[in-house]
């Protein structure tokens, strides 16, 4: 029985070291990833797009060209296509 508890007390040291050392190497990276938000937020804020090129509808003259519309809506705040204003003009 001793045998037994000394066997578990030393594989739970074992694992307590390992663990701590896995938990330094994940505080170093956090500095890093911070620089990298800062640069996409910069890029956000010069542009008003994001990364993947849809406009940030963060900013207000985005908002406006989206919501922009011509004729009457349907309850769900889309453009109803049963009128002549909200249908497309085809050449």
């Amino acid at each position: 029985m001793k045998k037994i508890i000394i066997a578990l007390l030393f594989l739970a040291g074992t694992l307590g070291f390992t663990n701590a050392g896995a938990q330094q190497k994940a505080t170093a990276k956090k500095p890093a990833t911070s620089t990298a938000k800062a640069k996409d937020s910069a890029l956000v804020k010069k542009t008003g797009m994001k990364k993947d090129g849809t406009p940030d509808m963060r900013f207000k003259a985005n908002q406006t060209a989206k919501t922009a519309h011509i004729g009457p809506l349907k309850k769900d705040s889309t453009p109803d296509m049963r009128y002549k204003a909200n249908k497309a003009k085809v050449k």
